[in-house]
């Protein structure tokens, strides 16, 4: 019989032994606290491929030694549903993992959700599907839903270390010998894929010969058994930070085809997080004014790109990118900040004038504040001529408005007829 590939054999057998997911299987979180109080409830596992969730119904349903029976609501037939009901009548209890449970038609459904109502099986339904859109709210409604994320290359590198080092279930029997740059290359380029890492660790270990008694994983056999090419620079190193730089300024600069060269360098290295952060600092420290709307523009394209997940992530990345280089470019918001700040922190303040202060308490009046404070809202235009800076700076200008992109052309006329 041939033997079960990796990815299956290293399922965890046991809630303690899921890779990563922290914010479900963690200390006080709720799967936990569910298994710690052996009171288990139907539930939705869902997330992109290879997050665990198969994986996380099997140690969950072994953490409290419940008979299992796994089953695919696209494959399995109705009967193969019944038979799961007759065990369950004779056990008394049984966790039916459902994969796919997006594909559970209406007769397998209707047949299957009296037993769920009635407690006789515990319903665990694995999808990628998101399932307030994809699943019968008749299932949905009898079920806790989760949802499980994409692993950080630190996850994935600890299942790879457990894989070759565990000799019953995993590589242990082989003299396998992994670079470092291997490791760190299955990591990376499996996109928080785990069973796509262990499937490239296993073909590479069955097919590399043996040097000198020893199976030697290098970075090249990596890539072979990955089909993907390694990235020339690591997430901790000072090349990244360069990219990263370059990135930023690329975008500064309003150089699409730079900014997009280094977006697909970040793409490649799989750091998501990193493309995030300096796209919306670039919305707002470099286009800022000038198109204000070019931020949450940019966080929609994040979150999507978030939502999504590599590779299809990178459609609204690119989007967003082009928009933010070929915007207008205003650093005067930040700018006019960073000199109030600068003031403060030199002791550069004055008093706050007296009808600004705060006069909603018994005796502010006789203390005279707030007595001459004009409601601009009673005033045409909503406006009125009235000091608000401390005597001490009363003449400071911190905002110098720049001329770029029609809406800080806009803010410069109302400024400019304040200031008068």
């Amino acid at each position: 019989m041939a033997k079960q590939p990796l990815a299956f054999r290293m399922r965890p057998q046991h809630i303690n032994d899921v890779i990563g997911q922290q914010h479900l299987v963690g200390h006080g979180e709720m799967i936990q606290r569910m298994v710690e109080a052996e009171r288990l409830h139907s539930m939705v596992l869902y997330g992109p491929p290879g997050t665990g969730k198969t994986s996380m119904a099997i140690g969950i349903a072994n953490s409290l030694k419940i008979r299992y029976k796994l089953l695919n609501a696209a494959i399995d037939k109705k009967k193969d549903i019944e038979i799961a009901i007759e065990e369950a009548k004779m056990s008394g209890q049984l966790v039916v993992i459902l994969d796919e449970v997006h594909r559970l038609d209406k007769a397998k459904q209707d047949f299957l959700l009296p037993h769920v109502e009635s407690n006789l099986i515990t319903l665990i339904g694995c999808t990628t599907e998101n399932p307030y859109h994809k699943i019968n709210p008749a299932i949905r409604s009898r079920c806790h839903i989760f949802e499980l994320f994409r692993l950080e290359p630190a996850d994935i590198l600890e299942a790879l270390d457990r894989a070759i080092q565990d000799k019953e279930n995993g590589l242990g029997d082989l003299p396998l010998a992994v670079d470092k740059e291997a490791k760190e290359h299955l990591a990376n380029a499996c996109n928080g894929d785990l069973r796509a890492a262990l499937n490239g660790l296993e073909l590479a270990a069955y097919s590399t010969p043996k040097q000198n008694g020893e199976i030697v994983i290098d970075l090249s056999t990596a890539e072979k058994s990955m089909q993907k090419k390694s990235f020339s620079h690591d997430k901790g190193g000072d090349a990244h930070y360069d990219v990263l730089s370059a990135f930023q300024k690329s975008i500064r600069g309003s150089d699409v085809d730079a900014a997009l060269h280094y977006l697909a360098r970040l793409i490649e290295a799989g750091d998501l997080e990193s493309i995030a952060r300096r796209m919306l600092v670039c919305a707002y420290e470099d286009i800022g004014l000038a198109n204000p709307q070019a931020g949450p523009r940019a966080l929609a394209a994040v979150q999507t790109a978030e939502r999504v997940g590599f590779p299809e992530a990178r459609i609204p990345l690119s989007v967003a990118i082009v928009e933010l280089c070929l915007s207008p470019k205003s650093n005067s918001a930040y700018m006019a900040l960073d000199a109030a700040l600068a003031d403060i922190r030199k002791g550069n303040t004055g008093e706050i004038p007296a009808h600004l202060k705060d006069a909603h308490y018994k005796g502010a009046a006789a203390l005279g504040r707030g007595i001459d404070y004009e409601y601009p809202h009673n005033y045409e235009g909503g406006w009125v001529k009235q000091q608000y800076l401390p005597d001490k700076i009363k003449r400071k200008q911190y905002y110098y408005p720049k001329d770029t992109g029609k809406f800080e052309k806009g803010l410069q006329q109302i400024y400019q007829k304040v200031k008068k």
